[in-house]
C-alpha cells in the first residue's frame, strides 16, 4: 500500500482515513473480494465488498462492489437484500449498460422470489426506453423466464419464438402448455357427465366410481318420488346424490390441478439439472 512519509502518517489518518487508501489498494480489495465470490464464500465477499464500499470514498468502485454484494445475497437467497444492493447499483450505475445489467439482475431476483408482478414492470420499462433497443433479446428472453415462473407457458413460449423460432426454450414451452389439463374443461365435463372430468386426466378408477355413484343415487332419488316417498327423496337427493355430484366436480378439478402440477415440476426439474443456458 502507498502511503505518505512517516511524519505525516498520524497527522493524516486522524484528519480523513481514506486518504491513505488510494486506488491501487481500492483495486486490490475489490479484485480479493471477487476472489472470495468466486470460490463461493459469499459471506466473507460480502463483508469485504463493505469495507471497500466504506473506504471508496469517491465511489470509484460503487456499481462494481454493490453489483457484486448484490450477487452475493442473491447466491446466498436473501432475495431483499440483493434487490437493494441492486438498486444501488443502478444508482452508481456508469453508464446505459451498467444500468441494463443491475435492473436486469432485479428482475431475475423477483423471477426468483415469485414477484412476477414486479418483473414485468421492471422489463416493460426497459422495452420501452429506447436506450435499449439493441438489447431486445435479453428482454424477451428474461420476460420469457418471467411467464415460466408465473405459470403462463403459452406467453413464454411467444417471448423465446422472438428470439429465435427455434429456441429450445420456446419448444420446451410450447410442450409443457400442449401437455397441460384444462381445469375448467375438466369440471365442465363432470357437471355434464359424472366421472367425465376423472376420465379426461387419467384417472379411469375414480372416474368410473364417480359414475356409479352418481347413477345409484340418482336412480334411487327418481324412484323415490316416482312412489311418492317425498321425503326420502329430498334426503336422497339432498344429502347423498347432491353430495356426490358435486365432489365428482371437485375431484376432477384437483386431480386436473395435480396433474398439471407434475407436469410442471418436471419441466423446471428439467431446466434446474439439464438446461445450460443461462437461468434466473
Amino acid at each position: 500500500m502507498k502511503v505518505c512519509s512517516y511524519k505525516y502518517f498520524v497527522i493524516l489518518f486522524l484528519m480523513n482515513p481514506s486518504l491513505l487508501i488510494c486506488q491501487e489498494t481500492l483495486e486490490q480489495q475489490y479484485q480479493y473480494s471477487l476472489n472470495l465470490f468466486n470460490k463461493e464464500r459469499y459471506f466473507d465477499a460480502v463483508t469485504e465488498l463493505k469495507r471497500l464500499n466504506f473506504f471508496d470514498k469517491t465511489k470509484i468502485y460503487a456499481y462494481q462492489s454493490n453489483m457484486l454484494i448484490g450477487k452475493a445475497y442473491k447466491e446466498g437467497g436473501k432475495f431483499s437484500d440483493a434487490l437493494r444492493y441492486f438498486t444501488l447499483a443502478e444508482i452508481n450505475a456508469r453508464n446505459d449498460s451498467d444500468l441494463f445489467d443491475a435492473k436486469i439482475f432485479s428482475v431475475r431476483v423477483n423471477i426468483l422470489r415469485r414477484t412476477t408482478d414486479q418483473a414485468f414492470r421492471i422489463l416493460d420499462r426497459l422495452q420501452f426506453d429506447g436506450k435499449f433497443t439493441n438489447r431486445k433479446n435479453e428482454i424477451y428472453y428474461w420476460r420469457g423466464w418471467t411467464y415460466i415462473f408465473a405459470n403462463d407457458w403459452l406467453n413464454a413460449a411467444e417471448q423465446f419464438s422472438k428470439i429465435d423460432v427455434n429456441h429450445p426454450l420456446e419448444t420446451l414451452c410450447d410442450k409443457t402448455n400442449a401437455e397441460m389439463y384444462n381445469v375448467t374443461e375438466a369440471k365442465v365435463l363432470s357437471y355434464i357427465i359424472p366421472g367425465a372430468g376423472q376420465f379426461y386426466t387419467g384417472h379411469y378408477l375414480s372416474g368410473l366410481l364417480s359414475l356409479g355413484w352418481n347413477v345409484l343415487w340418482g336412480y334411487l332419488t327418481v324412484k323415490a318420488f316416482v312412489d311418492q316417498r317425498i321425503f326420502d327423496g329430498f334426503v336422497v337427493g339432498n344429502f347423498l346424490w347432491l353430495r356426490f355430484y358435486v365432489g365428482n366436480v371437485q375431484n376432477a378439478e384437483k386431480f386436473a390441478n395435480e396433474e398439471n402440477l407434475n407436469i410442471v415440476n418436471h419441466t423446471l426439474l428439467y431446466l434446474q439439472q439439464q438446461y445450460q443456458g443461462e437461468k434466473p
